[in-house]
């Protein structure tokens, strides 16, 4: 599953508890431009509303082959598609004190464009920089096994 963009910054301030698959409902040219990697996901999220989940504030640009397209708008919601035992378990979840929903990836199955969202708490400053410390950590040994080897 190559990855087309990630969600950098939400992985740095969310705690991603659960993921999930889901759809996106997209013309034919944002596809074309999703697969060159014109996405843009850092301060997107996903609401739930009437029983549907929308993308919201995803930038993906204008497919710079298509023709004049006056309407085009870049960060305009985008309908997810997901199972009804899923959406209902997310409206629960996300009642919860302290749990969202974050766009993770965007990547292709087959021919298709999946977006992995996660069931996510957002994390205190202290926590971010455990998190920092203990990759240094990680990346400190990592480096020192190399060496010897």
């Amino acid at each position: 599953m190559p990855a087309i963009a990630k969600n950098k910054k939400a992985l740095h301030n969310y705690e991603v508890l659960e993921k999930f698959e889901t759809g996106i409902v997209l013309t034919g040219q944002e596809v074309k431009s999703l697969k060159q990697g014109h996405i843009i996901l850092a301060g997107s999220y996903i609401r739930i509303k009437d029983d549907e989940a929308w993308l919201i504030g995803a930038q993906i640009a204008k497919y710079d082959l298509a023709g004049p397209l006056p309407e085009y708008d870049p960060r305009r919601p985008r309908k997810l598609l997901l199972r009804k035992r899923e959406l209902k378990y997310l409206v629960g979840k996300t009642q919860e004190k302290g749990l969202t929903l974050i766009p993770v990836s965007v990547y292709t199955k087959r021919s298709k464009i999946k977006l992995e969202i996660g069931l996510a708490r957002g994390r205190k400053s202290h926590d971010k920089r455990a998190v920092i410390k203990k990759r240094e950590e990680k990346r400190k040994i990592s480096r020192a096994l190399k060496i010897r080897s």
